[in-house]
């Protein structure tokens, strides 16, 4: 079956890696046709495990490799086409929309923060399918209210966010 691990927190922070080295870890630990797609942690590649079995596996092996606490989350090529087709919001050039990859009910807790947060002009989250989306106009998303939640320690091993061009991309392959 092809898959796509989604890594948190990958080239931010001091975690710096190179993806070359991320597939080769994904192909000692009996992965195959394994690729990257851009530099931010998003490696496709098939395997006949379940997504519970792959991100023990995953897990353990790139915390091994690269002496960090990684956090991965799988999903099928049938689900991250699901992220591509749900989008609920508009394409255009002076937003941003993300859209995140998490543990089951990691958007409901989103969607609360979101609705604590103040919010810029433009700025939206709507959850479709169980997946939480957010839209935020180019320039404010790290500085949004919102924004900022996202890095807290408690959400680090729940979630982790694309923007949404990078699933467009990931089907590509």
């Amino acid at each position: 079956m092809k898959y796509c691990a989604f890594l948190r927190g990958v080239n931010v922070k001091g975690t710096n890696m190179k993806m070359a080295d991320v597939c080769q870890v994904f192909k000692d630990a009996g992965m195959t046709d394994v690729v990257s797609i851009l530099a931010s942690g998003n490696i496709v590649f098939s395997s006949d495990k379940n997504t519970q079995d792959l991100k023990v596996i995953l897990e353990k092996a790139m915390s091994d490799h690269f002496s960090y606490e990684a956090f991965l989350f799988i999903r099928s090529k049938e689900e991250v086409e699901v992220f591509w087709n749900s989008v609920p919001f508009e394409k255009k050039d002076d937003l941003h929309i993300y859209s995140f990859v998490g543990m089951p009910g990691v958007e409901k807790v989103l969607m609360e923060e979101f609705q604590k947060a103040a919010r810029s002009e433009n700025e939206k989250a709507e959850i479709v399918n169980d997946i939480f989306y957010w839209q935020v106009p180019k320039g404010n998303t790290l500085d949004s209210t919102f924004g900022k939640v996202l890095g807290k320690k408690s959400l680090k091993d729940q979630l982790t966010s694309r923007n949404i061009n990078t699933f467009e991309k990931i089907l590509k392959k």
